[in-house]
């Protein structure tokens, strides 16, 4: 199967399913699908907490659970499935090389340069923050790399560790998304490690048009840069996606230490409960619900829900009952979490469509496509790697 093929049936598949991945239950207390398929609405709801836990910390399992009552969705998980791109000979990196970089970040990054094809540079590191990976591809390849960042502090403290180390790295100070950028593609190796959303999107549209040698995307962040509709690459896409369907691709993460975890809980059932609060009230709704400040979060329950509401200039009655409230939201999360085991089934299908539209409007646009993972899921979910060079004489 071809990557259009494997798109297509991804797409359709999608398409079909889509009333159990579409509706958040975050939003939604009751997606419609509970209603059409009571019996598997009732398994995923009575489900113990230890067997919340194992299904969102292993996805394999889950699907593996809810493949009997969800035709098809086999079958949507082995289109999924993408081969580790084969590993490529390089210099090894002295040791004083990377001892700036955070151990999971460090692990990232090699593995990424591993997997990269044989590329003869100038490279251009996109969207480079210290331009980390820029530096450990010039010492394993020997290539001469740019990198190209918006944020002037990053750069200052990309050239301090360039000379640091000795590396010879010209650092461009710009915004990836401005018409000026395209004028570092031409003629050039482009890699992008992580770049969010439309900083990518931006690479696919203009490359071709601009000269780019060859391009190595690590996608993150759908949604980001996103306003409205989704805008696809390629032109047999049909999937309507908002930003917020596109969040979901995003979801999985490698799991937290227990400290996180439990503040994100109580984070997500503070959120619930001013909803379940503001619903009750019969409060206008905030839509869609804004990101909410970290400092909100830090006072207690009662303080977060009066930053919220006066955020929608709503008026709260004098009297309520906080920790009625406070209780009503770490129910309703409880509930939430096992309903989201069900759409967070199409987490990844969702994700592999996603690369597979950056992939194929690269080859509409002239280019030779290879996609596979860098990595595997536990270093970072986000581990596919799409690398795509000029069709020979183009």
């Amino acid at each position: 199967m071809d990557l259009h093929e494997r798109f297509l049936a991804l797409q359709a598949l999608l398409q079909a399913h889509r009333a159990f991945w579409a509706p958040s239950p975050f939003h939604q207390e009751l997606p419609q699908w509970c209603l059409d398929q009571p019996q598997l609405a009732h398994q995923v709801l009575a489900l113990d907490a230890a067997s919340v836990d194992r299904y969102r910390d292993q996805p394999d399992l889950a699907t593996n659970w809810l493949a009997p009552h969800l035709h098809g969705l086999a079958e949507l998980t082995a289109l999924s499935t993408l081969d580790m791109l084969p590993a490529q000979p390089a210099t090894p990196v002295p040791p004083h090389l990377d001892v700036e970089i955070p151990g999971r970040k460090k692990a990232q990054i090699e593995a990424f340069a591993s997997r990269l094809p044989q590329i003869p540079g100038p490279a251009l590191e996109w969207c480079a923050g210290k331009a980390h990976l820029g530096r450990h591809l010039h010492q394993t390849r020997r290539i001469e790399v740019a990198a190209l960042e918006i944020d002037v502090a990053l750069c200052q403290q990309a050239r301090q560790l360039a000379a640091r180390h000795r590396v010879p790295h010209t650092i461009l100070q710009g915004d990836a998304t401005s018409p000026s950028a395209i004028e570092y593609l031409e003629g050039r190796d482009v890699v992008a490690l992580h770049a969010c959303g439309e900083l990518h999107r931006r690479l696919v549209r203009t490359a071709a048009d601009h000269g780019a040698r060859s391009l190595h995307i690590a996608p993150c962040c759908y949604h980001k840069g996103s306003a409205g509709a989704y805008q696809a690459m390629s032109g047999t896409a049909t999937l309507q996606l908002d930003s917020n369907k596109l969040r979901l691709a995003v979801t999985e993460t490698v799991t937290a230490p227990l400290h996180d975890r439990r503040r994100l809980a109580r984070d997500q059932a503070w959120k619930l409960g001013y909803l379940a609060l503001r619903n009750d009230l019969g409060l206008q709704a905030e839509s869609p619900f804004r990101p909410v400040p970290a400092a909100w979060l830090k006072n207690d329950f009662a303080n977060f829900c009066r930053l919220l509401a006066a955020r929608a200039q709503l008026r709260l009655p004098g009297h309520i009952n906080w920790a009625h409230w406070e209780h009503a939201g770490a129910a309703r999360r409880e509930q939430v979490l096992r309903l989201e085991i069900v759409r967070h089934a199409y987490r990844r299908p969702l994700e592999i469509w996603l690369a597979l539209d950056l992939a194929l409007g690269l080859q509409e646009r002239g280019f030779e496509v290879q996609i596979g993972c860098f990595c595997t899921r536990t270093l970072t979910p986000r581990n596919i790697l799409i690398s795509a060079h000029r069709h020979a004489g183009g």
